[in-house]
This record gives structure tokens, sequence and C-alpha cells, in this order.
């Protein structure tokens, strides 16, 4: 069973306002991280976290350090897509907290953001990152990028960014669990940020994902194990996306697999009892009408009659034995007593 129980989502306090990204920053824009200087040359090499980088200014806001608070989030979140996506019948990509980056005119790194999941819900059919990040105009957005905010605050100026990027969807995730270190403020619950004519607005439910709420959504990132509410909501999201696409489970590799191998073991197995069971059947007609020959042969070298319709029909004849048969037809004094004697046993 799960060990939470979902609550309908309230936004804590209004979000602040966020700057256009050519603009300057707020003061203290991404609370929670440290501002490094990461040189130009020295970009391309980075291989720590980082909320967002600006070649302007040559400065790194560094991520928090990575903690199972922050991290059970997009974890989870890929496990969710793996689930909806086999129930639609075709697959999901997860890309993780890749860099997503514009470029200046040189083809230099210009700015750089870093989610914490980054989700295509459609990966056949999008421009996907190569394996340095994703370029802006030059690679398809993510459908959705989930930012995880511990203590850190993704409406300070992330969101903006984002927003004036051109990005379609983001969720801003508040945890149940966090350490002390998370301000009192910080009240949990997921927020759903859709773009509507250009500029993002608060949504009780994706738009990329049918149907599936802020609130569901933050059920099933923070369960220690998801419940069967969740699964089903999981199967209804999958199962709307599946009839967009005119797919379902059997087009899954694995559960069509799955499917066709206990088919064909079903039908195997049908086979086999079948053949079985008409064995079976077989030698019991056939030794119903041996007893029933043996009867009126009895009866008739007696010199009782049989009647047209004889014992044919009879059931009393086909469920007794051999023995108890053959005493009757020999005791009876007609057809009628043969088979009151049979009764009788």
């Amino acid at each position: 069973m799960a060990d939470f129980e979902p609550r309908p989502h309230v936004p804590s306090d209004r979000a602040p306002a966020v700057p256009a990204p050519e603009s300057a920053l707020p003061a203290d824009p991404f609370p929670g991280c440290t501002a490094r200087r990461v040189r130009r040359s020295e970009i391309d090499t980075w291989e720590g976290r980082l909320e967002f980088w600006d070649a302007d200014t040559e400065i790194a806001w560094v991520a928090e350090p990575t903690t199972p608070y922050h991290e059970k989030p997009s974890r989870r979140l890929t496990a969710l897509m793996d689930r909806i996506a086999a129930e639609r019948g075709s697959a999901i990509a997860c890309y993780g907290s890749m860099d997503l980056m514009q470029r200046d005119e040189h083809g230099a790194p210009r700015r750089i953001l870093q989610a914490d999941e980054s989700v295509y819900v459609h990966p056949r059919r999008a421009r996907l990152p190569g394996p340095k990040a994703m370029m802006a105009g030059e690679d398809d957005f993510p459908d959705v990028v989930l930012e995880v905010d511990h203590t850190t605050d993704a409406r300070r100026a992330k969101l903006g960014l984002y927003e004036a990027w051109g990005f379609p969807e983001v969720w801003v995730e508040v945890p149940e669990q966090g350490a002390a270190s998370r301000p009192r403020r910080r009240r949990p619950g997921l927020t759903i940020h859709r773009r509507v004519a250009g500029a993002f607005r608060a949504a009780a439910a994706s738009g990329v994902f049918p149907g599936w709420t802020a609130a569901e959504i933050h059920a099933a990132l923070n369960e220690t194990e998801l419940s069967e509410r969740t699964f089903a909501v999981l199967q209804r999201v999958g199962a709307a996306l599946g009839a967009q696409d005119g797919t379902g489970p059997d087009d899954d590799p694995m559960l069509g697999w799955h499917r066709r191998q206990r088919w064909a073991e079903g039908v195997a197995q049908g086979r086999a009892e079948g053949v079985a069971q008409g064995r079976a059947e077989g030698v019991a007609q056939g030794r119903a009408a041996t007893r029933l020959q043996m009867v009126r042969e009895i009866l008739r070298a007696r010199g009782i009659a049989v009647s047209d319709r004889g014992l044919a029909g009879l059931p009393e004849v086909d469920v007794t034995s051999d023995d108890a048969a053959v005493r009757a037809a020999l005791a009876c004094s007609d057809e009628a007593d043969f088979l009151a004697r049979l009764r009788r046993r």
C-alpha cells in the first residue's frame, strides 16, 4: 500500500516576476545554488551540475548536492514514463539532466540550463538532442521538463528562462519529504506551467499527457510503492495517448510479446485438454455402446421385448457398471423392470 495520500494542489505563495533571458537576473536568482566562475574555455569540459550558466558573465549557478529527497522524483518520473509508454504501445524518451543550450552566432555556448528531467513523448517524430546537448533552434524542446525544488525555487528566474526560450510545459515539484534546509514557505505540491499564447499559465492538468492532473502526478512521484490508484491513472493516461496514435499495449515490444506468448500457450493447452477430453469421452461412449448391445442381446435371448426406442437414450445404462447391467438383465421380467432395478442401485 502507498504511504502517501494525494492532496488537492493549492499553489503556495505567489510566484515572483521572472525576467526575459536578455535582462539582468534578479537578486538571488537561484536560491539554494552557489555562484561560481566558469570561463568560456572551461564550460565544454564542465561535468558538474548547474542550474544556469551565462557566457556574458561566465558565472555558473551550481545546483545543490544530490540527495535522495531531490533525486527520487526525477528517477520516479522515468519509471512512470515507461509504464505509460507500455500502455500506449510506443516509447517515451527521458534524457535526465542534460544541458539545454543556446549558442551564439559563432556556434559557441551562450547560455545553458539544466533540468532535473527532460521528456520527449514522441521521440520518433522529434529532432532529438545529439551527444553534447539540446540545442535551442536546432533540436526540438522536450515536451515536458521537470524541476524538483528542494531548496531551490525555479519560479525566481529559471521559469522565466524556460518561458522566454519557448519550452512548452514545465513541471515544478516540491516533494513531500525534505530536509530541514528546505525553506518553510515551500509547500509540497506540483505545479504544471503550460505555454498559452507565448506565456506560461498554471494549469490543473498536463496538456501533453491527456487528463493527468497535477495532484495525480505529485502523488505518483511521492509514493514509496506505486498504488493501485496510480496504476489505474497511468493506464488511463497511456490509453488516452494510444487513442490519439492508434496504438495500444499489443504494440509495445515487451507487453505484445508476453500477450502473444500467453495466447500461444493458451491455444496449446486448449488443444491438449480438448484431445484428452475427446479421448475420454470416446472411451466412455464406446463402453456405453458395448454395454447397451450386451443388454439387448440378453433381453432378446430371454424373450423380453425391447421397444423401438430401445435403451439408447436411457442414462441408467450409460452410468452403471457392466456387472450391474448383466445382473439386472438376467433377473428382470421386462424392460421397465430392468430399468427399475438399475434405478434402485
